[in-house]
């Protein structure tokens, strides 16, 4: 077995037939046959269905630790180039919206002013979508919502935030100073779906206070909630972090009594070192997450092993 064979099929997977491989490796459709036949009968399994170009069970799990492998490869180059020169490389780092507001401006300025060499791909999306990405290490790090339930992934918390709700002007819930769960309750909220984190969590505190949130609408992302709240569309439960500093409006910010704080940390795959660039850019990110002036933000890198 060598890497050109695992690179082929690799990109059957990802080209979907045997000519789109040879495209992206820029060879010829027979020398990816050749590699992945040869890898075949080396497994003596079944790699691809030649009728669909399909990967056949026993493929899927061998492109699963080919990746892998090409991940720990790249990682390995990196981690010797850092020896030897400046620290250089690509990071795929996911973000949970409402924190890639503040954060990944702060970040991609820091990285372009000390490590030039480091190319930062920022993936947004929601914690639920990120951590699959985690898993098969097509991210190396994510910024999420904690608690992680899966013990394939390591995490540690970079800070706590407030709840908050954003009321546009004119809507009762502006008037108040503070509110509780019971006067949130009596009012309808724009809120993200059932079975993601943040909505679960919201749900099973209100109900602790014998009380049942009634959605306006439900809105899977909670940067499209906020953002609808500040278009004056309907009030919002959202984490402060969704709501940066210089954002103004018409609008107010209104602190929930009786509402936990929200945990976010880093995560990454157990099974994959962080390559060097992928340190320096979880070194940055605490340290940015150390200074930040996020109102209703607490930093926790106390217990993130600083």
């Amino acid at each position: 077995m060598d890497l050109r064979q695992l690179a082929a099929l690799v990109a059957v997977a990802e080209a979907g037939s045997f000519s789109g491989a040879a495209r992206l490796l820029h060879t010829v459709q027979s020398n990816v046959s050749t590699h992945v036949a040869r890898l075949e009968r080396e497994l003596s399994a079944t790699l691809v269905d030649r009728t669909s170009g399909a990967l056949t069970d026993e493929g899927d799990v061998v492109v699963a630790r080919a990746r892998r492998i090409r991940h720990e490869l790249d990682a390995l180059r990196a981690d010797v180039d850092a020896l030897m020169h400046d620290v250089s490389g690509s990071v795929r780092l996911g973000c949970i919206g409402t924190v890639g507001r503040w954060l990944v401006p702060r970040l991609l300025e820091v990285m372009r002013e000390r490590h030039p060499k480091v190319g930062v791909v920022v993936v947004d999306a929601t914690t639920t979508s990120l951590l699959p990405q985690l898993l098969s290490e097509a991210l190396d790090l994510a910024v999420v919502n904690l608690p992680i339930p899966d013990p394939d992934l390591v995490s540690r918390p970079l800070f706590d935030e407030d709840r908050i709700v954003v009321a546009p002007d004119g809507h009762p819930l502006a008037k108040h100073e503070r509110i509780d769960l019971a006067e949130l309750a009596a009012h309808e909220l724009l809120l993200e779906p059932q079975g993601t984190a943040f909505r679960d969590e919201l749900d099973r505190e209100a109900a602790q206070a014998g009380v049942a949130l009634r959605p306006l609408a439900e809105v899977d992302g909670l940067r499209l909630v906020a953002s609808l709240a500040f278009e004056g569309f309907g009030p919002a439960v959202l984490p402060s972090s969704a709501v940066p500093a210089w954002i103004t409006g018409a609008w107010h910010r209104v602190p929930v009594d009786g509402l936990a704080r929200r945990r976010v940390g880093l995560a990454h795959s157990r099974r994959a070192r962080l390559s060097a660039p992928a340190r320096v850019v979880d070194e940055t990110i605490r340290e940015i997450v150390a200074a930040a002036d996020q109102p209703g933000v607490h930093p926790r890198l106390d217990e993130a092993g600083r």
